[in-house]
C-alpha cells in the first residue's frame, strides 16, 4: 500500500480513538476489525487490532495492506 494521506491517517486515528471498526484488505482477504492502536515496530507502521467476533488479536502492517476503510464512514 502506498503511504497514507493526511486525511486517511486522521480517519484511522479517529477510528482507533472511538473504537470504530475498519475494513482492511490484505492479499485479497477482507478483515473487519476494531483497531486498538497504531504503532511502529521494526521501522514499520502496524495497526494492532481485535476481531470483534472472536476477540483474537491481529497485527496488520500498513505496508502489506491493499486498502483501509472506516466502516460506517467518519463521524
Amino acid at each position: 500500500m502506498a503511504q497514507l494521506t493526511h486525511e486517511e491517517y486522521e480517519r484511522l486515528e479517529h477510528a482507533v480513538s472511538r473504537g470504530q471498526r475498519i475494513a482492511v484488505y490484505r492479499r485479497g482477504t477482507e478483515f473487519v476489525v476494531t483497531p486498538l492502536s497504531l504503532v511502529q515496530r521494526g521501522g514499520r507502521e502496524v495497526i494492532e487490532a481485535r476481531n470483534p467476533t472472536t476477540g483474537d488479536s491481529l497485527s496488520l502492517f500498513l505496508d502489506e495492506l491493499e486498502s483501509i476503510e472506516v466502516v460506517g464512514g467518519t463521524r
